[in-house]
């Protein structure tokens, strides 16, 4: 796996694919930073070594040219992080874009405007890559949030880097966390997948059930394998659909000697409003009118003992509805959890967008081994696809 160490970028231009989607507000502020700071340390090498960089990246999902989508609002804040003023070029191909990279000296740092502007960065157009590529001498993919996409700038554009392509430190890191994970994990190997549906996670849940040793299921695709069981599950969120689905995870998961742990007890409440009734009931027997929306306090003490216990753990979708207060407890205290086994030397990694909302939410981020920064890159790693971004790098 070649990364930026592997080249000295002095008097090179590296052209790095980064992933600057981040959100604004109404005054076209940056409200969260987290993704241009992780860029950082692959700029800073490059820089260091006396090399420029030409940055790439989308912003939203702009129907042709958008003002309100253009990365010239983030120039400021990314000048700001990086310690460098940062050049722009109104258009990523074409003559503004060659003048600028042209003229761009050891130490500076270019940003082009949105590659989406184009329909050729999605429909993965060669014509449009070749003149992406013409800007650089060396290509840096740093994006993992957009590695499972066969776009332009992301895949196709390698093809023009035979021999002068790599990772960044940022995806790098992502590859190396997965892999921990998925391929060189220490046993116990415990996963955690929360949300919603069992129909989202399928294709995870099969991949990983050879890897891991433990799997803790929660959040709402736990009622349809209670369901499933024969419980009661009242007004809970429930796939009538999957029920068949579910019974064969569970025959699967036995097959393979993976202990599958489910809530035993829920909070369950008499509406889905965090000002509703609640009752701690056992999680067969939900009544009628109530929907369970966290775990209870004998799960949680269950997965308190897997967790510790574990030495790699793998954290996917949160416990309960977490974004209201009367429902996160779950979610937090597994995250206590997760940190606390991580502080014991276990190797901890939190991806998807809902974990790791809650992680930043709760302030856990700093305790955790690894926090993925693509859903759904991640995802489909998991399901034990090859990315396309990645792929384009190893050929």
């Amino acid at each position: 796996m070649k990364t930026l160490f592997d080249f000295n970028f002095k008097n090179k231009k590296a052209l790095i694919r980064v992933d600057f989607n981040v959100p604004l507000d109404e005054h076209f502020n940056v409200t969260d930073a987290n993704r241009i700071e992780a860029a950082k340390p692959t700029i800073d090498k490059i820089l260091a070594d006396g090399g420029s960089v030409i940055l790439m990246s989308h912003l939203g999902r702009p129907k042709g040219v958008e003002e309100k989508y253009s990365l010239k609002h983030i120039v400021s804040i990314t000048s700001e992080i990086l310690g460098v003023q940062v050049k722009f070029a109104s258009d990523c191909i074409g003559e503004i874009a060659e003048k600028a990279a042209s003229d761009l000296q050891p130490g500076e740092v270019l940003l082009l405007e949105n590659l989406r502007f184009y329909n050729e960065e999605e429909a993965g157009d060669v014509e449009f890559s070749k003149k992406l590529a013409s800007l650089g001498d060396i290509y840096v993919n740093d994006a993992f949030g957009t590695a499972h996409r066969a776009h332009a700038s992301t895949t196709i554009i390698a093809q023009f880097f035979p021999n002068d392509k790599c990772f960044g430190t940022l995806l790098a890191k992502e590859i190396d966390s997965l892999n921990k994970v998925l391929k060189d994990s220490k046993k116990p190997v415990t996963a955690v997948l929360g949300g919603s549906k069992v129909s989202s996670k399928i294709t995870v849940i099969e991949n990983i059930l050879d890897k891991v040793d433990h799997m803790i299921i929660g959040g709402g695709m736990t009622f349809t394998f209670i369901k499933a069981l024969g419980g009661q599950v009242g007004n809970s969120i429930c796939e009538d659909d999957k029920l068949q689905l579910a019974l064969d995870i569970l025959h699967l998961a036995k097959e393979k000697n993976v202990h599958l742990h489910l809530p035993v007890d829920v909070v369950a409440a008499d509406a889905f409003s965090n000002d509703a009734n609640t009752q701690i009931v056992d999680v067969r027997a939900i009544p009628d009118g109530w929907q369970g929306l966290d775990a209870g306090p004998k799960s949680l003490e269950n997965f308190k003992e897997v967790i510790m216990n574990s030495k790699t753990i793998l954290w996917n979708g949160p416990l309960g509805v977490f974004e209201m207060e009367n429902f996160a407890n779950g979610t937090i205290e597994l995250g206590n959890y997760i940190a606390e086994s991580t502080a014991n030397g276990a190797f901890s990694l939190v991806g998807g967008g809902d974990s790791v909302a809650a992680v930043k939410q709760f302030g856990l981020e700093p305790k955790m081994s690894y926090v993925s920064t693509g859903g759904g890159a991640m995802l489909e790693m998991l399901e034990g696809r090859t990315l396309p971004g990645i792929a384009a790098i190893l050929e």
